[in-house]
């Protein structure tokens, strides 16, 4: 997945109920990131980035959508833990939709932390495969591709 492709459509059970990628996108943009496992330290690192980061995305008229292959009950335990997450932590078991995006580690049974910005009509603006959230050329380069001029 790379920018300029049409982004798969999927539905996932998330902690807070089943979501829809087509139905954020009728919103506005998206910040689609995938993580590896709640409650390790850089995923936690990434989700809580997002979290503090969430009015400045959501003034960028985007919303943010988190995946992993743990169970929405294992989400909620974890969003409990980060004292709430302003956004859905969906969860993506089989690794589908892991499988769509290109960021599946099958043998590992879980996804690559990857960040995807996707336009109104599910166009990927920009694709970070291979996300490290302490890589700050990486996040800036995302809310770039969000529409941030700072």
């Amino acid at each position: 997945m790379e920018a300029g492709d049409r982004a798969p459509d999927f539905e996932l059970p998330a902690a807070t109920g089943t979501v829809r990628l087509s139905d954020l996108l009728a919103l506005g943009k998206v910040l689609l990131a995938f993580y590896m496992e709640d409650n390790t330290p850089l995923c936690s690192n990434e989700v809580q980035m997002l979290k503090n980061d969430h009015d400045v995305i959501r003034a960028l008229g985007a919303n943010v959508l988190a995946i992993s292959a743990d169970s929405p009950g294992s989400h909620r335990d974890f969003a409990e833990r980060l004292s709430g997450v302003p956004f859905p932590l969906a969860s993506d078991e089989d690794l589908a939709v892991a499988e769509q995006y290109g960021v599946a580690d099958h043998d590992a049974k879980k996804s690559r932390r990857a960040v995807f910005v996707l336009d109104g009509d599910g166009r990927v603006l920009h694709a970070e495969p291979w996300f490290q959230p302490g890589n700050p050329a990486q996040y800036e380069a995302i809310f770039r591709a969000l529409g941030f001029e700072g």
